[in-house]
């Protein structure tokens, strides 16, 4: 899998979601709405970016990959600017359930994780957030129960790293050294 190069786009950065859903409509007017498909893919991320007067060999690079991406049809893994962070909070494992509690975590069920346990002795890894107590509480799935009774302090990374894929782009020339480039990048789930 490609990933996109190690260019940072110019702000201001535009993220559209459209939630994919369905709605049946009854005779009375009543409405009912579905989510359609895996819940963690109900809501695709589509970025408008933009790479302002960076030099020609970088809009080169850029427009090679993106080049490259549609010649072989394969989306490239990407991380949107402001879309990653780290927090610390706090941790208790019982059996195999591990319950974090961290201030407004912004996290959602089937966010993937990448979890540091500064103490105790649970197994750092990447962990998929089970589900959702509050803003300031999720619970996470061990594969064992081996640190059963541990609590302690804990870091969370979470990467807003996704698959992309860029049906257009445009190359403009301001001067004879830089360049912008001008993307639309949507989010595509595939394993």
């Amino acid at each position: 899998m490609a990933t996109f190069p190690d260019i940072e786009p110019s702000f201001s950065v535009k993220k559209q979601s459209e939630p994919i859903t369905r709605t049946v409509v009854f005779g009375d007017g009543y409405e009912h709405r579905l989510g359609f498909g895996i819940p963690t893919h109900l809501n695709p991320r589509q970025y408008n970016l933009t790479w302002q007067n960076i030099t020609e060999d970088q809009a080169d690079t850029i427009e090679y990959f993106l080049n490259e991406r549609a010649l072989d049809k394969a989306s490239f893994d990407y991380a949107p600017p402001k879309e990653n962070f780290t927090k610390t909070g706090t941790y208790a494992q019982s059996s195999t359930t591990i319950t974090i509690t961290m201030t407004d975590h912004r996290l959602f069920a089937g966010d993937s994780l990448v979890v540091d346990f500064t103490s105790g002795t649970s197994a750092d890894g990447t962990y998929i957030v089970s589900s959702i107590n509050n803003a300031n509480t999720f619970v996470l799935t061990a594969a064992n129960a081996d640190a059963d009774g541990q609590n302690g302090n804990v870091s969370i990374t979470k990467t807003g790293s996704s698959k992309f894929i860029c049906p257009k782009w445009s190359k403009t020339i301001d001067l004879p050294t830089l360049a912008s480039i001008d993307a639309t990048f949507i989010e595509k789930f595939e394993p």
